[in-house]
C-alpha cells in the first residue's frame, strides 16, 4: 500500500525500507517495489528508480521491461535538456489490469469495476431493506457480466480478483436495521468470500468494510496524510480503521479498530457505544418519526435534501461522542490525526469535521497530544474502492511502500 510520509524523519526512515534487493528470485519482490513507487509518485525514470531503491540500473531496466511488455507500464514523453541521453520516464498503464469492489452494506450493494490507476470504469447497485446472503449472491450473478460488458474481451480477461468490504457479524445488528434475526443468521453459516469465488471464479479477498475504506485512502488518495491516525466511516453504523506507521492496522481477526462498539459518555448521562450515537440509522429514524422519506439517505450521498434543524440535531449528537471516542483512542496509541468520511454528502462531512472539532477542545486533553481533524479525500464511495483496492494491493503492491 501506499507509503505515507510527512516528516523529514519519516523520509529518511522510508529510504531505507524501500531497498530493493538484486537477487534475481527477489524479481517479484522488486517488481512489486516498482510498481507501488510509481502509484505513489507517479511516472518515474528508471534512474529515478534505482535510486529510490538501491537496485542496480540494470536490475531496474529488467524490471521495468517486463512490466512493459505485460502491459503493466507506458512510457511518457522523453524529458530533455539534460546531460547525456534523454530520461524516459515510465507510468502505470490505465488497462494493464482491472478489478472488482464488493460493498456490502445494510441498505444497497454495490459492485464497483476500476482499472489499474483506481478510477471507476463502471458501477452497478442495489438497494434492499436489509442484506442477506442470498441477495447478495443474486446481485453479483447479475451484475458482474453487465460490468464485464464494459471492457473489450482482451481487457476483460485483466480483471484480476474481487475484494469484499463486508461488516463482520451481521447478525448483531438485526434489531437496528429492522430486519428478521432469522433472516440475518444466515450470515452466520454462509461464506460471501468462497460461494462469489466459485460464483466468479475470480480470486476473492474480504475484509471488514470501514477497514476497506480507510485502506481506499491509502491506496488511492489524494493528499498526504499523516503516518499514525485513526479513520471514521459514518454509514449506516459508524464503523472504523487504524494507520500506524502508515500501515492499515487490521488485527489478528481483522476487526481492529472497530470503533462502533467503543463506549462514550451520552447527552444526559450514562454510557452508550458510539454506534448508537453517530449512525446514520438516527438520521434515518429521525427523519421517519417527523414523517419524512428517509429512502433519500440511501438512495444517493451527493445531495440530501433533509430540513437544516433534522441537520444540526444529528451533528450535535454525533460529533461529541466521536470526539470522546478519539481522546480515548489517543489515550491508547499516539495518533496524529483522526481522519472522518462516510456515506454523505461533501457538506455534512465539513460541518461534521467542525463540530467535532469544537467539541475536542472542550475535553481534557493533559498529557496527550490533541490530534488533527481532518476530511477523507475518498468520499461515499469509499468501501467499493477500498474493496477493489484489495485484489489490487495483494497481486501488485508492495506492503514495505
Amino acid at each position: 500500500m501506499q507509503e505515507l510520509t510527512d516528516t523529514p524523519e519519516a523520509r529518511a526512515e522510508d529510504a531505507v525500507v524501500l531497498r530493493g534487493t538484486n537477487q534475481s528470485g527477489m524479481r517479484a519482490q522488486n517488481e512489486r517495489i516498482v510498481l507501488s513507487l510509481l502509484r505513489t509518485h507517479g511516472a518515474l525514470a528508471k534512474t529515478d528508480i534505482a535510486r529510490m531503491t538501491g537496485l542496480s540500473a540494470q536490475t531496474v531496466s529488467v524490471i521495468m521491461r517486463e512490466l512493459e511488455r505485460d502491459g503493466l507500464l507506458v512510457r511518457r514523453e522523453k524529458l530533455r535538456g539534460k546531460v547525456g541521453q534523454p530520461l524516459v520516464p515510465m507510468a502505470l498503464a490505465p488497462d494493464g489490469a482491472f478489478f472488482l469492489g464488493l460493498k456490502v452494506g445494510r441498505r444497497s450493494t454495490e459492485l464497483m469495476l476500476v482499472d489499474f490507476l483506481g478510477k471507476p470504469v463502471a458501477l452497478e447497485r442495489k438497494s434492499y431493506p436489509y442484506p442477506t446472503p442470498d441477495a447478495v449472491i443474486g446481485f453479483v450473478r447479475h451484475a458482474l457480466p453487465l460490468l464485464s460488458a464494459r471492457l473489450p474481451p482482451a481487457l476483460a480477461a485483466r480483471i484480476a480478483g474481487i475484494g469484499i468490504a463486508q461488516p463482520f457479524q451481521l447478525w448483531n445488528w438485526a434489531q437496528f436495521i429492522g430486519a428478521p434475526q432469522s433472516e440475518m443468521d444466515a450470515w452466520r453459516h454462509r461464506n460471501l468470500q468462497a460461494e462469489v469465488a466459485a460464483l466468479t471464479g475470480l480470486p476473492v479477498w474480504l475484509q471488514n468494510d470501514a477497514t476497506a475504506a480507510c485502506g481506499a485512502e491509502l491506496v488511492f488518495g489524494r493528499d498526504e496524510r499523516p503516518r499514525d491516525f485513526l479513520y471514521f466511516f459514518i454509514a449506516h453504523f459508524i464503523g472504523g480503521g487504524l494507520v500506524l506507521n502508515g500501515k492499515l492496522h487490521t488485527g489478528p481477526t481483522g476487526n481492529a479498530a472497530a470503533i462502533g462498539s467503543m463506549p462514550v459518555l451520552a447527552q444526559g448521562g450514562g454510557l452508550k457505544q458510539l454506534i448508537s450515537l453517530a449512525s446514520l440509522f438516527q438520521l434515518e429514524r429521525a427523519m421517519t418519526e417527523r414523517g419524512l422519506d428517509a429512502r433519500t439517505i440511501w438512495e444517493q450521498a451527493e445531495d440530501w435534501p433533509i430540513p437544516a434543524p433534522v441537520r444540526r440535531d444529528w451533528i450535535a449528537r454525533a460529533a461529541p461522542a466521536m470526539a470522546q471516542a478519539v481522546l480515548a483512542a489517543s489515550a491508547v496509541v499516539e495518533l496524529r490525526a483522526a481522519m472522518i468520511d462516510g456515506w454523505m454528502p461533501p457538506d455534512w462531512r465539513a460541518d461534521l469535521v467542525a463540530a467535532v472539532r469544537g467539541a475536542m477542545l472542550r475535553l481534557d486533553f493533559s498529557g496527550i497530544e490533541m490530534p488533527e481533524i481532518i476530511e477523507g479525500t475518498i468520499g461515499h464511495q469509499a468501501r467499493s474502492l477500498g474493496a477493489a483496492a484489495i485484489p489490487l494491493s495483494q497481486r501488485f503492491l508492495s506492503e514495505t511502500v
